[in-house]
């Protein structure tokens, strides 16, 4: 133990908080809360017996040279703090959900006088309604696919108001039924309305409530002799009745509960989550985690917990898992917070619910091993690979994390950046950064890839630029440049200025497949059936294509813009509304100041601002 770790845990106070362990490097290798922080702290290095999150640092105990501490006012500020904080660090030795800030929700927009139904990964808080988070895409459009069958909605981006038309026809989407058209206004805002409510409770598992009210307009359409109208309604119950029963379960589960099935294999954990809402099994997900071996199941239960409630949508008032979390109680006051409601944690002990359970661990069991199986017969080429890339290239050890950079431009313009990182010989898409050059002029890859470094490095040693998103960046063990010895010299003139003398830092040539090294004359040259050559390859592909997108974007956006994007006070707002009344910026130039003005949200002091921006 070091002075300074050891001065640390005395002065530790006997308040709630978070805590975050720390490596040499300054690297966080695990982020706890507790109670009492002098106690829960200073617990791991006392000999008596332990288990769980316990036993879990004990087994790395050795790899702690520092301790940061955060005192809050109760144990559940600090589990939200501790969510956060492991979010934003990702710690090795924490329950991790996989890609966690990429699970899709659907969206319903509803301060929209027309409301959306869409797809998304944000959760901004602009009054739309969010149901998820879902497992995958697929799970999404599955869900997607089901309401589009039943319930017609636009999906297009036309700013929709109540009285007034969009555009003057319909679109396909109309006429294959799948729209209700309110772009031309086929149908008023209130009836729109209604349809966007029976999405809702078909969302929510409430498809009882949606069968009864769309068989009493079907009745009133046949009494009013409108049959075309009460078939397409026969057919939109029958939809929901074959839905409803699909998922039927047991007559016991009368009650809303979420149940967990847990498998581990490994360093890998499967959660099977069988949502069930009113007796029917309205969602069942896997959940993919990366869960040391050292923790036990129970620990594995909470990570999961904390990090997909802390985002869902529907936090039921009963959660059944296999095993009781050491923390059982102050997960479900975080539960019930975010309920609104009383929120119990059980481990049914018999009847159905044990059955119930078993099942979706079953499931969780069976996806797992098809998982495992698919890893492992990456994982030995990929092992292979790492630790020949680093005897290659004289490495101390396999390079687990690396990082590539590379830079696009088109004639020198717009230019872009791209880092992309590796962890194991496997994409970490969700650390992937993209950089925008702002002080090179022109096409030079040196100062480009400089500046790309230079922001990247002092963000996450000093964290004085950029968002507190940064400071989570780790380390890697290897830098890859796409590049000869010019660019690999301009990268380490940069890490030298930095401070990062003993980064290890390479550049990789695209014509021979070269990789030069600082300190060596002569480039390495791998076999051309070498697993090391393959994922550098890939590494440098996966930077190029990156990169790419982000420049074909810039460029896309560039092309579209118009001269109003260069006016003062014109956003997309106002530009669409100009658009809406005078239909180009000509015609808005030779319009008197008095009628732009005159368009809502213009004015007369802005409409004299655009008129000069235009003539000028």
């Amino acid at each position: 133990m070091t002075p300074e770790l050891e001065a640390t845990l005395k002065r530790l106070p006997d308040r709630p908080g978070v805590y975050l362990m720390k490596d040499t490097r300054g690297t966080v290798l695990y982020v706890g809360k507790a109670q009492s922080l002098r106690n829960r702290v200073r617990s791991y290095w006392q000999k008596q017996a332990g288990g769980g999150e316990i036993h879990l640092i004990r087994s790395v105990i050795e790899k702690i040279a520092d301790l940061e501490y955060t005192m809050t006012d109760s144990v559940s500020e600090a589990l939200l703090l501790e969510i956060n904080l492991v979010k934003r660090y990702r710690p090795r030795y924490n329950v991790r959900l996989k890609d966690d800030k990429s699970y899709p929700f659907i969206k319903i927009t509803m301060a929209e006088d027309f409301p959306r139904v869409e797809r998304t990964r944000k959760l901004p808080a602009d009054g739309s309604r969010y149901f998820g988070p879902y497992a995958s895409a697929s799970s999404v459009d599955e869900a997607m696919n089901l309401i589009r069958r039943i319930f017609p909605f636009r999906t297009c981006g036309l700013d929709i108001r109540e009285g007034r038309k969009a555009i003057e026809r319909p679109c396909l989407l109309y006429h294959i039924k799948r729209c209700q058209a309110p772009c031309v206004g086929y149908i008023n805002k209130a009836d729109y309305r209604a349809d966007i409510e029976q999405i809702e409770r078909f969302l929510e598992g409430r498809q009882e409530i949606v069968a009864r009210e769309l068989t009493r307009q079907m009745q009133a359409a046949s009494e009013a002799t409108q049959y075309e109208r009460a078939a397409a309604l026969r057919d939109k119950v029958k939809a929901v009745e074959r839905t409803m029963e699909s998922q039927k379960m047991a007559a016991h589960a009368t009650t809303e509960e979420d149940v967990l099935g847990l498998a581990r294999q490994d360093t890998q954990a499967a959660v099977q989550l069988f949502a069930v809402r009113g007796g029917k099994m309205v969602g069942r997900d896997v959940y993919l985690l990366d869960a040391p071996r050292e923790t036990d199941d129970a620990t594995v239960l909470a990570g999961f917990v904390k990090q997909y409630y802390e985002r869902a949508t529907s936090v039921p008032p009963a959660v059944l898992v296999p095993a009781l979390p050491e923390d059982a109680a102050d997960l479900e006051t975080f539960l019930a917070t975010r309920r609104g409601g009383a929120v119990h944690i059980r481990v049914p002990q018999r009847g159905a619910k044990r059955e119930l359970l078993a099942l979706a661990t079953r499931n969780a069991t069976e996806t797992l091993a098809r998982e495992h199986a698919r890893w492992l017969a990456d994982q030995g080429k990929t092992l292979v690979a790492l630790e020949e890339l680093g005897q290659a290239l004289d490495l101390p050890v396999a390079p687990l994390r690396i990082e590539c950079y590379d830079i696009s431009n088109f004639a020198g313009a717009q230019s872009v950046g791209s880092m992309v990182v590796f962890e194991d010989g496997r994409p970490r898409t969700g650390e992937y950064r993209r950089f925008r050059i702002k002080e090179v002029v022109g096409a030079n890859d040196y100062a480009s890839h400089q500046e790309v470094l230079r922001r990247r490095f002092r963000r996450a040693k000093t964290g004085e630029e950029g968002n507190e998103e940064e400071l989570r960046w780790q380390l890697p063990d290897l830098v890859v440049i796409d590049g000869g010895k010019g660019q690999l010299s301009a990268a380490k003139e940069v890490l030298d200025e930095l401070g990062y003398h003993d980064l290890a830092v390479v550049g990789l040539a695209k014509e021979r497949e070269e990789i030069f090294l600082p300190d060596r004359d002569e480039p390495v040259m791998l076999p051309t059936t070498s697993p090391a050559l393959y994922l550098m390859q890939r590494l440098r592909d996966e930077a190029h294509r990156f990169a790419i997108t982000y420049h074909r974007s810039l460029r896309a956006k560039a092309a579209t813009r118009s001269v109003f994007d260069d006016l003062p006070g014109v956003g997309p707002k106002r530009r669409a509304a100009l658009l809406r009344v005078f239909g180009s910026a000509k015609r808005v130039r030779e319009a008197p100041v008095e009628q732009v003005a005159a368009v809502p949200g213009i004015g007369l002091a802005l409409a004299a601002k655009i008129k000069a921006g235009l003539d000028g």
